[in-house]
């Protein structure tokens, strides 16, 4: 009977591949910056004299191209915290946040890295509390709340005015709406394999 019940439950996964995974989410987290400053200078379907790169992210709806990459940034450091904790996902939003004013236009220093400060530790403050109960609403409610609050500083600190908020909002929601169904992945075989939250 022990031999039965020791079979039937889930095995603990060693930090180590924990870990491991948790590096390549903060790699991949790191270079969503540099990422989303080249897009916005350098892609789009227009590209605005002295201002942003667009594309189109509904019909007749534009935003600026670094919101592909912003969204992502808000999911891979959800799964940052998940893998190596609460800690070192502060010293993500420092290190991402002083790399992205030191690569952002001299113009957009300012913007880049206060809306990325700001916005990462609101997404931390709401994800935190849910994550361990409910990924995937974590995962979903604290990109909402971080993107809105980037999409509003960024663009008034760099642009003085909200021109393109909606289109940044909706923008890096469907990014985040995208990457749900990895997220759902990864706490399914989490629970399989019983990886716990850092």
């Amino acid at each position: 009977d022990r031999m039965i019940m020791s079979s039937l439950k889930p095995k603990l996964i060693s930090p180590r591949p924990r870990s491991f995974e948790g590096y390549l989410f903060f790699i991949a987290f790191v270079l969503t910056i540099p990422l989303a400053n080249w897009f916005i200078g350098n892609v789009g379907t227009v590209c605005l004299q002295n201002g942003p790169c667009l594309i189109p992210v509904a019909p007749t709806l534009m935003a600026p191209s670094g919101v592909l990459m912003i969204g992502l940034a808000f999911v891979l450091r959800d799964l940052v915290q998940r893998r190596l904790g609460a800690g070192f996902s502060i010293i993500a939003i420092i290190a991402g946040a002083a790399l992205s004013a030191f690569l952002a236009p001299p113009a957009l220093v300012l913007a880049s890295g206060f809306s990325f400060f700001i916005s990462e530790l609101a997404d931390f403050l709401v994800y935190t509390p849910l994550q361990r109960r409910r990924l995937v609403l974590a995962v979903f409610a604290s990109g909402l709340v971080g993107l809105t609050i980037d999409s509003v500083i960024f663009l008034y600190l760099a642009f003085g005015n909200l021109d393109f908020v909606t289109g940044q909002i909706v923008g890096k929601s469907l990014m985040i709406i995208i990457a749900l169904p990895a997220i759902i992945w990864i706490r399914q075989r989490d629970e399989k394999l019983g990886i716990l939250p850092a």
